[in-house]
Order: C-alpha cells, then sequence, then structure tokens
C-alpha cells in the first residue's frame, strides 16, 4: 500500500483513502451540481405554470364579457340573444346495480359509471346522447359550470397512473403522463376539460371516475324515493341542466 510523502511532523495518509475522498468530493460536486440544475428547472416550469394559469383566467373571462356584450346587443335591439348549445356534461350514476338490462348495464361501464355517486365528464355528440337516452333512469347529468369543474378537479380530482388511483398532489406526474399533449399542470386540465380542448379524451381518461358523497347540505337535498321518475317531473333521473351545479356542490 503506497504513502504519500509527508514532512516531520505530518501523518502519512494512504493513497487509497485519497482517492476515495476524490471520488466522494466529485461525487458530491455532481450532486449539487444536478440539484442546482433540477431547481432551475422547476422555478422554470413554475413560471411556465403561472403564466398559463393567468392566460386562462384572461381567456375565461374574455368569454364572459363576450356573452354580456352579445346579451346587451340583443336587448338593444329588440332582440333575445340565445347561447350555444352546451358541449360538455356531467353525468352522475344515481342507480345501483340490481336488475339492469346487459345493455344499460354496457353503457354505464363505457362510462365508468360502475358505482352509485360515480360522475364522469361526458362530450356531447351524437354517439353520447343515445348512450344516455339508454342509461337516463340510472343517472342524472347537465352542463357543470367553470367553478363546478375546477372544484370537482381540485377536491375530488384522482389519476389513472398505471392502473392505480392517485391523489393529484403533484404536477410532476400530470407532466410526465401527459407532457406530450402540452399539459403538465392541474390548471391545463382543468383548461381542457372546461373548453373541450384537442386532447380532451386523453386527459378525461387520465382522471379516475369521480367518487361523489351523497347529496347533503344545506337544503339536506337526498336521493328521492323514486329516482327513475324524470328529474322535470319531479323526479332525479334524466337531464337537471344547469342545476347539475347545485347537485354537485351537495355532493363535493
Amino acid at each position: 500500500m503506497g504513502y504519500t510523502t509527508a514532512s516531520h511532523d505530518q501523518v502519512c495518509v494512504p493513497e487509497t483513502l485519497l482517492k476515495k475522498r476524490k471520488t466522494t468530493e466529485k461525487t458530491d460536486a455532481e450532486k449539487q451540481l444536478q440539484k442546482s440544475q433540477c431547481q432551475k428547472e422547476q422555478k422554470n416550469v413554475r413560471k411556465i405554470i403561472f403564466k398559463k394559469a393567468d392566460d386562462y383566467v384572461k381567456e375565461y373571462r374574455q368569454k364572459e364579457n363576450d356573452e354580456i356584450r352579445l346579451k346587451r346587443q340583443a336587448k338593444s335591439g329588440g332582440n333575445y340573444y340565445v347561447p350555444a348549445q352546451p358541449k360538455l356534461l356531467f353525468v352522475i350514476r344515481i342507480q345501483g346495480i340490481n336488475d339492469i338490462h346487459p345493455k344499460v348495464r354496457k353503457v354505464l361501464q363505457l362510462f365508468r359509471l360502475l358505482q352509485i355517486n360515480n360522475g364522469v365528464f361526458v362530450r356531447i355528440n351524437k354517439a353520447t346522447l343515445a348512450m344516455l337516452q339508454i342509461i337516463e333512469p340510472y343517472v342524472t347529468y347537465g352542463p357543470p359550470n367553470l367553478k363546478t369543474v375546477r372544484e370537482l378537479i381540485y377536491k375530488r380530482g384522482y389519476l389513472k397512473c398505471n392502473g392505480q388511483r392517485l391523489p393529484i398532489t403533484d404536477n410532476q406526474i400530470i407532466a410526465e403522463n401527459l407532457g406530450q399533449f402540452g399539459i403538465i399542470c392541474i390548471e391545463d386540465i382543468i383548461h381542457e376539460i372546461f373548453t373541450l380542448g384537442d386532447h380532451f379524451k386523453q386527459v378525461n381518461n387520465f382522471l379516475w371516475p369521480f367518487k361523489l358523497s351523497n347529496p347533503n347540505g344545506h337544503k339536506k337535498v337526498s336521493w328521492k324515493p323514486r329516482k327513475f321518475i324524470h328529474y322535470v317531473e319531479g323526479g332525479d333521473a334524466g337531464d337537471r341542466e344547469f342545476d347539475i351545479n347545485k347537485l354537485i356542490q351537495s355532493m363535493n
């Protein structure tokens, strides 16, 4: 074993120990450099996320202002403003599994509504409308507003990653799974769902079906005994239009 040369009052140090020390110092320096680079990248990502969130707020606000402006223009001209038909629905299952026709059961599975009080976002098209007609006695639905979409995802949102149900606690999970679509944070998910973006299908499938509580709250809302009766007839089933937001508030 070699030793380094030393003066009369110095201690001889084995070369292997010196090599180990140099290797450790080099490893520590590399780790520190990697850590500083990671912190710098995270800082840049946070800036991008804040910028996106700010742009989304401006976009939502501009949309609201456009609606108000069009209503005023129609009113000043003696006309009526008819808003565009909603293209996004939130569907909630309100019936159990007893005595269900196989076709109904299959459609509920396609919608991922496997349990009572499960809820999912659905894009309105010819196919989904036909499927909703089949399962209408077993579900209630309506167009959610921005506040409802945001609160659902923040409060009840879970991600489906490798077959696991994971809470949305870190944007890194979102970036790893949806980064190829430019979706890197929870605000991107909210925007993609609410505006029915180009990657709505991928984002919606990445979200685990929402598990809601029984209706309750200020007015002690609960499922009526005859749930199969349509909402417009005093029951719970079917399209309740914008009243769906009140229901979700009581179940969230």
